[in-house]
């Protein structure tokens, strides 16, 4: 059962926002955007929104339209993925337990009316990793439209995140989190959550952008959403954030070398490898050849 609907002031009131997300599993960020920024983007996607068709499943609901690739779609999506203070939290949250993060997904959603609830959920199930110890994810919601109970604004139940989703029920009960565009819903992908029904005769239009781990697989494919002759028109911090980047020690790399390599209009091949190691794994390395090269075996 929904509990008071939850204002973005209540949020931000005697609360750092990366304490309450801690603390909480989710925080808001009132006006992290201007209106009229989140205008823009969504009159770009408005054609997008109106020829995708609706999506098939339980999860993803009969009555909602989703599509991804915002960064292709509209040039206003990058200030959402590049939010300084949200990409400070997300690099905060995850470094922990990867050397860089990355990108997991952009996606548009419009939940039409009649649309039904969605089933609770974490989306850090979406990897079979150990639950409790790690954070793999970091979510942000952003409202095209108002956010209210009514029109199926995200259900957060505070406080079920961390090592308290190995719990079998959350201790608290759903909030309704009210937005208005330009404000950011962040939370956890430990924090169980879902979109309410629409009870509305309007459509309630948004876009979710998350990070994870630069180590896992991510959800949102982006090399193919954004193949080379695509990434090289975009910023370099950009790219590097969709994976033009190595994730040390030597993940994700294009023949030896770090993928941003193909962001260059030179011939990227033949190349010969290049090691890309943290730290820690580069003095093991030294002191290894330099014992070898010393004794001479």
């Amino acid at each position: 059962m929904a509990t008071q609907l939850q204002r973005p002031s209540q949020v931000r009131s005697g609360h750092d926002p990366m304490r309450q997300l801690l603390d909480h599993g989710y925080c808001v960020l009132p006006g992290a955007l201007t209106p009229k920024t989140i205008a823009t983007l969504d009159g770009d996607l408005a054609p997008t929104f109106a020829q995708t068709p609706f999506c098939q499943g339980g999860f993803y609901g009969a009555r909602t339209k989703r599509f991804g690739r915002l960064l292709a779609r509209s040039p206003r999506a990058a200030d959402l993925v590049m939010h300084p203070q949200i990409l400070d939290i997300a690099t905060e949250v995850l470094g922990p337990w990867c050397d860089c993060i990355q990108l997991n997904l952009t996606q548009a959603i419009a939940l039409h009316p009649e649309a039904l609830p969605q089933v609770p959920h974490r989306d850090q199930d979406m990897w079979r990793g150990t639950v409790g110890e790690t954070e793999y994810l970091v979510n942000v919601m952003w409202p095209f439209t108002p956010y209210r109970e009514e029109n199926g604004t995200t259900l957060i139940w505070p406080d079920s995140h961390g090592a308290k989703a190995l719990q079998p029920n959350p201790a608290t009960d759903a909030v309704p989190i009210a937005l208005d565009p330009g404000d950011a819903l962040v939370f956890l992908g430990s924090t169980l959550h879902g979109a309410g029904g629409n009870r509305t005769d309007t459509i309630r239009r948004g876009a979710i952008v998350s990070y994870c781990l630069g180590w896992l697989k991510p959800y949102e494919n982006q090399w193919l959403a954004y193949p080379p002759e695509t990434a090289r028109h975009f910023p370099r911090s950009l790219a590097a954030l969709l994976g033009y980047r190595q994730h040390r020690p030597n993940l994700g790399n294009y023949e030896g070398q770090c993928p941003s390599i193909l962001l260059d209009d030179r011939q990227a091949e033949p190349l010969g490898a290049i090691d890309a190691l943290r730290p820690d794994q580069q003095a093991l390395i030294d002191a290894h050849v330099a014992t070898q090269r010393r004794t001479g075996r």
